[in-house]
């Protein structure tokens, strides 16, 4: 992968455009994806998602559990609980996730933008960074990430469920499963919702995160970066590659919410 200027924009697996674009660069998905094809392959497409499958897993399942006991905590001796104690509940729960596993989303960042050849695995690349720059490399982004996670895992679950709840008591009150389809739709509307909300912290956490790879780039502090993006592409450019991002997020997120329902439904787990 070739060195860009400073002025190039750099979240874990967000679209190539949005990583490498700016005002003056307006790269899109497809441009971003024929580049990556021509320096590294077809393969190259895969980047970094080995460290992506191992991370995705242990995030979810602490998530979950973080916030079912989270809102069993939060709600005593209530029948169920208010939109904002969700929102509460499923803050914390994302927070605790990403504390937990945060330094696997900067091998992914890492092994999503290297040069062909860099690291030859995960367990490189790790090594690699600590005997650079140390451990605090692997924390690179914290600080936007958690401004970020706090309003999107919010969000995203307080607006699932809210919907999901709704849903039950108008059309089906005699079951507690409302349905694949309804679910796929409320994790879409929640994930968007999310999404849109957190969307800026998560380009400058992302771009924290890379421009430790770049030989040479000014490491950027979290305002600062706010204001250089700003100040080359406006505030449209905080929101770059965000369509061709839920294409992706959008699918994945519902899908998990699909199998939480059913995995608490086979456990015999009650929520409200």
């Amino acid at each position: 992968m070739k060195q860009y200027p400073s002025n190039t924009a750099i979240f874990p697996l967000l679209p190539p455009h949005m990583v490498h674009a700016s005002k003056n660069n307006n790269m899109n998905v497809f441009g971003g994806l024929q580049g990556m094809i021509h320096e590294g392959g077809v393969r190259s497409l895969w980047r970094g998602n080995g460290v992506n499958v191992l991370k995705i897993a242990p995030e979810s399942a602490i998530k979950f559990m973080a916030y079912e006991q989270i809102k069993r905590a939060i709600r005593g001796q209530q029948e169920t609980l208010r939109v904002q104690e969700r929102f509460i509940a499923g803050s914390l729960a994302g927070a605790t996730a990403q504390t937990i596993i945060y330094p696997m989303e900067v091998l992914k960042t890492r092994l999503a933008l290297r040069k062909t050849g860099q690291y030859s695995g995960v367990a490189d690349c790790a090594r690699q960074i600590l005997q650079k720059e140390g451990i605090p490399a692997f924390y690179k982004g914290y600080l936007p990430n958690m401004l970020g996670i706090i309003p999107y895992a919010g969000i995203d679950l307080a607006v699932y469920e809210t919907l999901k709840n709704t849903w039950l008591q108008k059309y089906s009150k005699n079951t507690a499963d409302p349905g694949v389809l309804v679910l796929l739709g409320c994790g879409t509307i929640s994930s968007t919702c999310g999404q849109i909300a957190s969307y800026p912290l998560a380009l400058v956490r992302t771009r924290m995160q890379a421009q430790a790879s770049i030989e040479g780039a000014p490491q950027l502090t979290m305002l600062g970066l706010f204001r250089h993006i700003l100040s080359r592409e406006g505030v449209l450019g905080l929101y770059r590659g965000i369509a061709p991002n839920f294409m992706k997020v959008i699918p994945a997120v519902s899908i998990s919410y699909v199998v939480y329902e059913n995995m608490k439904q086979a456990l015999g787990v009650t929520s409200r």
